[in-house]
């Protein structure tokens, strides 16, 4: 797997096009738009139905790797408080949503992506 290319949520096939197609708004409550297939090579995101159900683990490990970080800068690095780390750590955890949705969505396809076949 290469880590750029999920970060930067490209097809695992053609590694060319976007697997979303936008990128949603935090302010307005929009999550980014997921493209049912690529548009360059016709590979299908969504395997079968409830296919993504297992990003959502992924997405919470991510999370919790990310809030673990936050404390400990927060608390121990920059000697904040308990209650002042813990407002940091829901800001995080609001302003990263829409990020980790689409790292957790497009690392669930890489780990099912099969380089040797071609659909």
């Amino acid at each position: 797997m290469n880590l750029l290319l999920i970060l930067k949520s490209k097809c695992p096939q053609c590694r060319k096009n976007n697997i979303f197609s936008s990128k949603g708004n935090l302010l307005l409550f929009q999550i980014p738009l997921m493209n049912d297939t690529c548009k360059k090579c016709n590979f299908k995101f969504e395997k079968e139905p409830g296919f993504f159900f297992g990003a959502m683990f992924v997405s919470y490990a991510l999370a919790v790797a990310e809030f673990i970080g936050v404390f400990v800068m927060s608390y121990f690095i920059f000697g904040l408080s308990l209650l002042v780390s813990f407002f940091t750590i829901v800001l995080s955890a609001i302003l990263l949503s829409t990020l980790n949705y689409k790292v957790s969505r497009t690392i669930w396809i890489y780990l099912f992506f099969n380089s040797k076949v071609k659909v």
